[in-house]
């Protein structure tokens, strides 16, 4: 089955990877940044080995953001994210995982789960929500 991870972070130091970035990793000693990015290193090898990873992208600046809505027939684009949220999408991943508990694992040894919110959902196919 398919699980989308999605990965949040705040936009102030928009670079990817964010975990690199976040103030809870830039706080960490030089040696202890190693052993993060390391560790974010095999992950990406296992899932890649393993058949798990699927795609993975990140996202552009939020100030970039554009909503969309239809209305009575004509769009209706309004710029920028919604300014309430402190953390916004910055990229997803879609990972195949024979079991949710094992993309929730997968999930948290992204190091933005470190520091930041990271969200497991899974996919629905073309025939109906797989739960």
């Amino acid at each position: 089955m398919k699980y989308l991870v999605m990965i949040y972070g705040n936009p102030r130091n928009w670079e990817h990877p964010m975990f690199r970035q976040d103030p809870g990793f830039l706080a960490l000693s030089p040696e202890e940044r190693d052993v993060v990015a390391r560790e974010a290193d095999e992950l990406w090898a296992e899932i890649e080995q393993s058949g798990e990873f699927v795609a993975g992208v990140a996202l552009a600046d939020p100030a970039l953001t554009r909503h969309v809505r239809g209305r009575d027939g004509v769009p209706v684009t309004t710029d920028g994210p919604y300014l309430e949220a402190k953390e916004q999408l910055a990229g997803y991943f879609v990972l195949d995982c024979e079991t949710p508990e094992r993309a929730a694992e997968l999930a948290a040894r992204f190091p933005d789960a470190r520091f930041a919110a990271v969200e497991v959902r899974p996919i629905m196919d073309m025939a109906g929500q797989e739960m």
